[in-house]
C-alpha cells in the first residue's frame, strides 16, 4: 500500500466503525465545497430477465425505480454496475445469445460489468460480438491468456471514471470456478488467476493512473469476498460487489462494504457516499437493498423490452402443452420430468444423468410454450451416449439427478431390478458434464457417442406428444417420487 492510501485507510476505518444500521453515518465532515457525492446502483446475475414477471417489474421497473426513488438522472454522479452473468437464462435473451439483454442494459446506462462465467456460454466469439454492441466495458483483472500471459482483448482489468472531477477506479474480478461452470472448451485458452494477485497488481496501477476512490465489482460469492477483504483494504478498496451465488446483501464486513443484489433484476443495491477531496477520504457511507416491486415503469426501456418480447413471441410462441399448476425448477417433479424426457428420444437407453444447474426456471400454470422450455433449459448442451458398468454408474451420480434408476433403498433400475456392478448400461448425459474433469464420465468411456441432440429437444418433443390440455394437464404426468 502506498503512503497516499494510508490516511484513507485510517479515516475509512473510523467512519465505518461509527456506522449504524444500514451503514448510515450522519456525522458529515467538511464543507459542501469539498465534498462530492457518489451513488452506486448495483445488480448482478441478471440472466436475461429484463421482462416483467408476476413477481417483479423487470428492467423497465428497475430503471423507473432508479429515476423516481433514487433521483437517477444519467449524470456522472451515479455509477450503474453489474456483477456479471448478464444474458443466459430467460428465452428472450438466451435465444438471441444476449443481444437483447445488451440493448436493454445500454438503455439503462450501465457503466461497467464484471465478467461472469455465463458470459462465455455462447463462445468467446459471441462474447466479442456482444462487446461490440455494448456501451459499457467488461472488467476482469484475473483472466489472462495462457499463451501470452496478457489480459484478453475482451476484458479490461479496471477503468477510471470521472465523477464530477474525481477519478474513480472500478476493478473487476471473475470467478476462478469459471473453467467448470461454463463449457470448459470455451475458456481453455484462458487462466483464471488468484484474486489476491490480481488486486495487488491492478489496484496500485489504478491509483497510479489517478484513481482517488477504488471500487471492486466481481462475479464472486460473498464468502469469497470476505476471504479477500483484508487484501482489498490494504489496497484502498472499501466497496466490493458480489455475484455468482445470487445473494442479496448489503453489509459491513471488517470495515469493507459488501453488496449483492440477488438475481433476475428482482432488485438492486443502492450505496452512496461522499468523497472529501481536501482530505482524500470517503465519508457517510449509506447502503440498502431495494426490491423491484413498485409500479415505476420507464417508458423508454419498456419500449425496448416490448420489442424483444415481440421478437421472442414470433419464434417461440408454439404451445407445447398445458400445466394446471406451477412446476418449480427445484422440485422432484421437475427433476424427474427433465430426466425422463430423454427416454422419449432414446428409448433404448437405460439411465439418464444430468445436473440441477442446467434447469433454470419454473414451468408456470397455463399454456406451456416453447419459450418456457428454452428458458428452462437455456444452455447449448447436447446429449452424449455412454456405455458404463453398474459400478461406474454408481461412481458417477453423486450430486446429480437421474432417470431410469433410483438409489432409494439401494441401487435399482426403474423396473425394480438391481443394478449389477459388472453389467454394462447405456447411459445418457450432457456433453457439458462429460467434459468436467471433476466427474468420472470421460475416465470410464473414452469413446462416447455424441448424439448432436440438444438437451432440451427431447422435452419439447415429449410435451408435444402428450397433447396435454386444461382437461388433461401436464401435472397428471409428473412423477413426484424422489429417486435419491
Amino acid at each position: 500500500m502506498t503512503k497516499k492510501r494510508l490516511p484513507l485507510l485510517i479515516f475509512v476505518l473510523m467512519i465505518l466503525s461509527a456506522c449504524e444500521k444500514n451503514g448510515t453515518n450522519s456525522n458529515l465532515e467538511g464543507t459542501t465545497d469539498s465534498l462530492i457525492q457518489i451513488t452506486i446502483l448495483y445488480t448482478n446475475d441478471e440472466h436475461g430477465w429484463f421482462q416483467e414477471t408476476s413477481n417483479t417489474n423487470g428492467a423497465a421497473g428497475l430503471t423507473g425505480l432508479w429515476k423516481n426513488k433514487e433521483g437517477y438522472d444519467g449524470s456522472d454522479k451515479f455509477l450503474v454496475l453489474s456483477g456479471g452473468d448478464m444474458w443466459t437464462g430467460a428465452a428472450a435473451s438466451t435465444w438471441f445469445q444476449g443481444e437483447s439483454m445488451v440493448e436493454v442494459m445500454n438503455a439503462m446506462e450501465y457503466d461497467a460489468a464484471a465478467i461472469g462465467n455465463h458470459e462465455f456460454d455462447f463462445t468467446v466469439s459471441v462474447l466479442n460480438q456482444r462487446l461490440e454492441e455494448m456501451d459499457f466495458p467488461l472488467l476482469s483483472a484475473n483472466i489472462i491468456e495462457k499463451e501470452s500471459g496478457e489480459i484478453p482483448e475482451f476484458a479490461q482489468p479496471y477503468i477510471i471514471e470521472n465523477v464530477d472531477g474525481i477519478q474513480v477506479g472500478i476493478i473487476g474480478l471473475s470467478s476462478t470456478s469459471t473453467p467448470y461452470t461454463t463449457f470448459p472448451a470455451y475458456v481453455e485458452d484462458y487462466e483464471f488467476t488468484s484474486y489476491t494477485e490480481a488486486l495487488n497488481e491492478y489496484a496500485p496501477k489504478a491509483v497510479a493512473d489517478g484513481a482517488k476512490v477504488l471500487i471492486l465489482i466481481s462475479h464472486l460469492c460473498v464468502s469469497e469476498l470476505k476471504d479477500i477483504a483484508d487484501v482489498a483494504k490494504s489496497n484502498g478498496i472499501y466497496i466490493m460487489g458480489a455475484g455468482h451465488c445470487h445473494e442479496v446483501t448489503a453489509q459491513n464486513y471488517n470495515d469493507v462494504i459488501i453488496i449483492g443484489a440477488g438475481d433476475y433484476m428482482e432488485g438492486y443495491v443502492k450505496l452512496d457516499f461522499y468523497y472529501n477531496f481536501t482530505k482524500d477520504v470517503l465519508q457517510d457511507l449509506n447502503y440498502e437493498t431495494v426490491y423491484n416491486d413498485d409500479n415505476n415503469i420507464d417508458d423508454d426501456v419498456k419500449t425496448i423490452v416490448d420489442y424483444w418480447i415481440e421478437q421472442t413471441d414470433a419464434v417461440l410462441s408454439e404451445v407445447l402443452g398445458y400445466a394446471s399448476e406451477d412446476i418449480s425448477r427445484f422440485s422432484v417433479e421437475m427433476y424427474n420430468l427433465v430426466c425422463d424426457s430423454w427416454f422419449y428420444t432414446f428409448p433404448d437407453a437405460d439411465i439418464t444423468i444430468t445436473n440441477t444447474g442446467g434447469i433454470r426456471q419454473d414451468i408456470f400454470a397455463g399454456d406451456v410454450k416453447l419459450e418456457t422450455i428454452v428458458g428452462l433449459l437455456p444452455f447449448e448442451n447436447t446429449i452424449v451416449e455412454l456405455e458404463l458398468t453398474g459400478l461406474e454408474v454408481k461412481n458417477c451420480i453423486d450430486g446429480l439427478i437421474y432417470g431410469g434408476m433410483t438409489t432409494a433403498g439401494g441401487y435399482f433400475l426403474s423396473d425394480g431390478s438391481p443394478i449389477d456392478d459388472r453389467a454394462v448400461y447405456t447411459v445418457l448425459t450432457t456433453d457439458y458434464l462429460y467434459s468436467q474433469s471433476s466427474l468420472s464420465f470421460a475416465q470410464y468411456d473414452h469413446t462416447p457417442y455424441y448424439t448432436s441432440v440438444h438437451y432440451r429437444q427431447p422435452l419439447v418433443d415429449w410435451l408435444k406428444s402428450l397433447n396435454t390440455s386444461s382437461s388433461d394437464p401436464l401435472n397428471n404426468y409428473l412423477d413426484s417420487q424422489s429417486r435419491w
